[in-house]
């Protein structure tokens, strides 16, 4: 009955395209999902579902997301088997794969070198150092404080310390492609957005703290008519700014892996932000708690802490069985500077005892 139903709303269904100049004339909608139908996202749900419950193999190897699939592998002969299973079984059940938007990203191993413009560069970000700096014992190379993770007196660990481009080294490759046969090739990239979060093979957050801030640029030029308006209240704008412009710079901040310079990056573009709400210029010498009290908002990395400490509460919750809860239990490679550490310069250590520490 309700099979029926369904199919009496795509049964001779019509649409128009409406432009500048009218509606043009209808025209029967044989093919796809009807676009705006709140029933759409669930019937195509219902269809992923049914058609890879025979060969999918689930978490972690395969994050699917409607129309949006990770395949995870080891090696690059799996991925290949695995892309082909996929491609192979969703055909032969009517659906497409577009091949022009699949991308392969290899972790650790980086297909652009990172530009070295300054005459001494760090060994981890690769922007000129200065006075405070430490260098490397492995790479001879000078890094900032900032970039080396240390907290507290440099002195302590300047004979035992190892950068994190020695101990977990990214690898410059001319790999560009991936050979799939019958004369494709997949483009191998550094970093691509997936449902809006970026992911590098860095494993940082560099990337996606680069584009959430530009897009909160975007937000907040598209809002400056009524952000620098006098005649609206500092208190109204600063509600409108933390829900249009704030929420979309921190949107999926809550599994960051934020360094002091992506938290010294955000601040810095939401205090340009206050002071032209506020028409206050640096020369004014105005303090910043000062402005953001005016405009009734707190400190970004406030808000960023208690997203990721509402996540990590959220994951805590969750039954032993479920994979994201799995994940706190794998072993990682991490160095607490303030640690004995081994030849390699890093310790084993679990997700669980890296999330406190970083809380």
């Amino acid at each position: 009955m309700v099979g029926t139903a369904v199919m009496s709303m795509y049964t001779g269904a019509k649409t128009v395209v409406r432009t500048v100049y009218g509606n043009s004339s209808g025209f029967e909608v044989k093919v796809g999902m009807h676009q705006g139908s709140a029933l759409s996202p669930l019937l195509f749900l219902i269809v992923m579902e049914a058609i890879s419950r025979e060969f999918r193999v689930a978490l972690p190897w395969e994050l699917l997301y409607a129309g949006d699939l990770v395949v995870v592998a080891e090696t690059e002969e799996d991925l290949i088997k695995r892309f082909y299973e996929w491609k192979n079984n969703v055909e032969k059940r009517g659906t497409r794969v577009n091949m022009n938007k699949i991308k392969v990203m290899i972790s650790g191993e980086r297909q652009k070198p990172v530009q070295k413009a300054a005459r001494w560069p760090c060994g981890v970000c690769g922007r000129g150092v200065g006075s405070n700096s430490i260098q490397c014992t492995s790479c001879q190379k000078w890094v900032h404080k900032k970039c080396s993770g240390i907290n507290g007196s440099m002195y302590k660990v300047m004979k035992s310390f190892i950068c994190r481009g020695c101990s977990n080294p990214v690898i410059s490759t001319g790999h560009i492609s991936v050979d799939i046969g019958a004369s494709a090739n997949l483009e191998v990239v550094d970093k691509f957005c997936y449902l809006g979060h970026m992911l590098s093979v860095d494993g940082d957050a560099d990337a996606v703290v680069e584009a959430r801030i530009r897009t909160g640029w975007n937000k907040f030029r598209q809002l400056v008519p009524l952000l620098t308006n006098r005649d609206i209240s500092l208190i109204r704008r600063g509600r409108l700014y933390s829900s249009c412009v704030r929420s979309s710079m921190l949107h999926g901040s809550k599994t960051w892996p934020v360094r002091k310079e992506n938290e010294v990056a955000l601040q810095r573009a939401e205090m340009r932000m206050v002071r032209c709400m506020c028409n206050v210029k640096v020369k004014d010498r105005v303090p910043s708690k000062e402005l953001r009290e005016s405009l009734g908002i707190g400190d970004i990395m406030l808000i960023l802490q208690q997203n990721r400490l509402r996540w990590y509460g959220l994951v805590l919750r969750k039954e032993y069985t479920d994979w994201v809860k799995k994940c706190m239990e794998y072993g990682m490679r991490w160095r607490a500077p303030d640690q004995e550490v081994d030849q390699r310069g890093h310790e084993e250590r679990l997700c669980r005892k890296i999330a406190k520490h970083a809380v």
